[in-house]
């Protein structure tokens, strides 16, 4: 491939250097003679000819697409080249191996939180009761009461164990068999053990509670045991009631001081994880537009033909975009290395945290994971991207490297053949003697038989550097692709875990509820106790409280009819003040609806003004707008009081108001058909006008590969006057969207290539004036309707 960039390079500078000797030798070729005009044509058409032929026999794609595009070509290729080549070969695709992922602290950060052993976490949920069971005679529905309470928590902490023993068979395959089995045992024992719960009444809703034992089930010898052993076991006394209330308070306030700290704590990393992680997400992308800035400017450079100056201020903006490439990828990396320490973290926050083993903090812990996966999952994304973006702007700079040595090459090897020509020498084409030319036109035709040779046998090697190049990108692809997996699956894999530890929480408030609704249960009968105490006392402060109330009612009434009285008199000043702010409002009013009356009318004239813009938004592609005829009546009656809109109103041209106008779109579409013509007609002026004029400006028209658009100058010189520069300016115009400026390019047209334009002209004068008008119209109008606003 580099070789032939350079064989081309040459090839191209060698024609170039004969073009301007050709062209310097006879500059007129409108005064030339039509043999001089059929030698160029044939040596320019021998020349694309030989060209496509040997490059179609380098590349067998280019022969395939000049085969599907230009009709009869496969003829001539399988005259010339021979039958074309057999397609290559597919290669087979390997499996992928999936091996164990190497990437960077963030990523590992996944494989910090892994779930525990089912077994160590049961075990370290088992409550422990270090004090020993009261006797029955002494308290024996406390007793009872605290031990259905310990076995409610025993339960759910089974049941947690249980969900994350089935949230460990789904990351095990291997172990899922036995851990179903253990779960459905362990299952079976919960749900056993809650349905044995027992509703115990509150102390006080019986007398006898005393003498009954706690349970129905228990034997009458070991209750005689109990009671012949009891005076060897030390008598427990139970605490006020206010101790105990105290203690729990304390308790309850230990508890919330420690989901407040542990909050608080998990808030603070967030937030700063954020900040961290949004500021290295936009160095991310700020490196990401700096590599893609650098090598849009580094094509721009080399593809660039123009002057020296030019090229060397390109040059120095490539500069900078390399030092603002650079300095924005140290930034990148600096942001991506705190960002990902400070994830790290917020790793090891949510872990102590949930070594604390609070259960209500366990919704934020678990929403706190989310958040952590989610910045993980953002900041590996943007890092993908700006390693893409990396990888091609180093591809683009090693082309710009081989395209400086080829031309390198090419000018060491000039300079051997002509030493008297400089780095310029496109500028010494008229200073070179024929010998000159003849050894550089020999030394080219014998580099292209070199060439050709060194093709026939580079060919054979560059496939199989091809080959291997090709297979080398698969490996690193797959590579790519490889990574690529793992880092997906160790995501998925987390959002799993996630999940998983939702379900859990789901479950565990789910029998928290049930324990809930059992003590609801054992407080009924101590809520129905409390209620008949609470009926006789209500009855007797009943009876107080409606004597103390009679008694406040006529105080109290004296005391409203007092206040009575005086609010009635503020009322009476409050109104007559009313009335007076009334009638002030009344005038303001009639003074605000003349204001509204003239802006009612500027309001209709733009409204007219409007649909008068939206009539010749109506052009179709082929036909001018409906006539604008009924838009312009109405915008001279909405202002029929205004001298300036009438004057502006009557000055649309009369063309447009009868027949309409033309769109932009159509008007566009119409200069390509108008551009092709005037190409055809360029040679022809007002002298020269002739049968065989016609024929020769044809010919033209077809050999001549001009630009098709070029950026318009600032002034227009004698030379720039020439057809199809006028049409390239007029291209480029339209192409952007100033229809007044292609208009003025084409008015400058001379002769025949006038004369076609002509229409076209007129239409697109007739719409700049009617656009312009009606613009005028828009802004007077909203200028009018400005006035006429009040502010409020």
């Amino acid at each position: 491939m580099v070789k032939y960039f350079i064989c081309t390079g040459f090839l191209k500078g060698t024609w170039d250097q004969v073009s301007q000797a050709f062209w310097q030798r006879y500059p007129n070729p409108y005064s030339s003679s039509a043999g001089k005009i059929v030698a160029a044509s044939l040596l320019t058409v021998g020349g694309g000819l030989g060209g496509t032929i040997l490059y179609a026999k380098w590349d067998p794609k280019f022969r395939t697409n000049i085969e599907k595009s230009v009709p009869y070509s496969d003829m001539l290729f399988e005259l010339m080249l021979g039958p074309p080549p057999p397609p290559p070969v597919p290669f087979p695709k390997k499996p992928l191996k999936i091996e164990p992922l190497q990437i960077s602290s963030v990523a590992e950060t996944s494989k910090d939180s892994k779930l525990p052993k089912v077994k160590g976490k049961a075990k370290e949920k088992q409550p422990a009761d270090p004090s020993p069971a009261p006797t029955v005679e002494e308290a024996p529905a406390k007793s009872s009461q605290t031990l259905e309470v310990r076995r409610q928590l025993s339960v759910c902490d089974s049941a947690a164990s249980l969900l994350n023993h089935m949230a460990l068979s789904h990351s095990h395959p291997d172990e899922s068999s036995a851990v179903v089995a253990e779960a459905s045992a362990e299952a079976a024992h919960i749900i056993s053990a809650i349905s044995e719960v027992q509703s115990v009444p509150a102390p006080g809703t019986s007398t006898d509670s005393a003498d009954v034992p706690p349970t129905s089930t228990s034997k009458p010898g070991a209750a005689e045991e109990c009671h012949e052993c009891a005076h060897h076991d030390p008598v427990l006394k139970e605490r006020p009631v206010e101790e105990v209330a105290t203690r729990l308070a304390q308790q309850d306030q230990a508890e919330k001081d420690n989901l407040s700290a542990l909050s608080a704590g998990l808030e603070e990393a967030l937030g700063a994880s954020a900040k961290r992680t949004l500021h290295a997400i936009g160095a991310q992308e700020a490196a990401l537009l700096a590599i893609n800035a650098h090598t849009h400017r580094l094509r721009e450079a080399m593809d660039s033909e123009d002057s020296p100056d030019k090229k060397s201020a390109k040059w120095r903006e490539l500069e900078e975009a390399l030092s603002q490439r650079t300095r924005a990828v140290d930034e990148a990396g600096q942001a991506l290395h705190q960002a990902r320490e400070q994830l790290e973290k917020l790793r090891g926050v949510i872990n102590s945290a949930k070594k604390s083993k609070i259960d209500v903090a366990r919704p934020q812990i678990l929403a706190a994971e989310e958040n952590l996966h989610s910045m993980i999952v953002d900041l590996d994304n943007v890092v993908t991207k700006v390693q893409s973006a990396q990888t091609e702007d180093k591809i683009v700079s090693e082309y710009s490297e081989l395209v400086k040595e080829a031309k390198a090459q090419f000018q060491k090897e000039l300079s051997n053949i002509t030493p008297e020509v400089q780095a310029n020498w496109k500028g010494l084409t008229g200073k070179l003697s024929a010998d000159d030319l003849n050894s550089l036109i020999a030394h080219a035709h014998r580099r292209i038989d070199q060439l050709n040779r060194e093709l026939a046998e580079q060919r054979v090697r560059e496939q199989i550097r091809i080959q291997s190049a090709l297979d080398q990108q698969k490996r690193e692809h797959q590579k790519s692709v490889e990574q690529a997996v793992v880092t997906a699956l160790e995501h998925h894999q987390e959002e799993i875990r996630l999940e998983q530890e939702k379900k859990v929480q789901e479950v565990r408030d789910v029998m928290e509820a049930e324990m809930r609704t059992q003590l609801r249960r054992q407080a009924a009968a101590h809520t129905d106790h409390l209620r008949d105490v609470i009926k006789v006392q209500e009855q007797e402060l009943r009876e107080e409280a409606q004597e103390t109330l009679n008694n406040k009612l006529m105080d109290q009434e004296m005391h409203y009819r007092r206040l009575g009285q005086e609010q009635l008199d503020s009322f009476t000043l409050d109104m007559n003040s009313a009335y007076a702010r009334l009638k002030g409002i009344e005038e303001a009013i009639d003074s605000h609806v003349i204001a509204e009356e003239k802006a009612c009318k500027s309001h209709q004239l733009w409204l007219s003004v409007e649909a008068l813009n939206y009539a010749m938004k109506t052009a179709e592609a082929d036909s001018p707008s409906e006539p604008l005829e009924g838009a312009v009546l109405a915008v001279k009656q909405s202002c029929a009081d205004d001298e300036f809109a009438q004057a502006l109103a009557s000055a649309l041209p009369e063309e447009s108001v009868k027949r309409g106008v033309y769109s932009e779109a159509s008007l566009r579409a119409r200069f390509y058909e108008i551009r092709r013509l005037v190409r055809r007609v360029a040679l022809i002026d007002e002298t020269r006008n002739s049968l065989y004029q016609y024929f020769l400006s044809y010919l033209q028209s077809i050999l001549l590969f001009e630009k098709e658009q070029e950026v318009p100058p600032s002034k227009l010189a004698p030379d720039n006057l020439d057809p199809f520069k006028l049409l390239a300016y007029a291209t480029y115009s339209v192409e952007r969207g100033d229809l007044e400026l292609a208009a003025k390019f084409v008015n400058q047209l001379r002769g025949e290539a006038r004369r076609v334009a002509q229409d076209w002209l007129k239409e697109a004068r007739l719409t700049l004036e009617t656009k312009q008008v009606v613009s005028l119209l828009s802004a007077y109008a909203n200028a009018v309707g400005l006035g006429t606003t009040q502010a409020p």
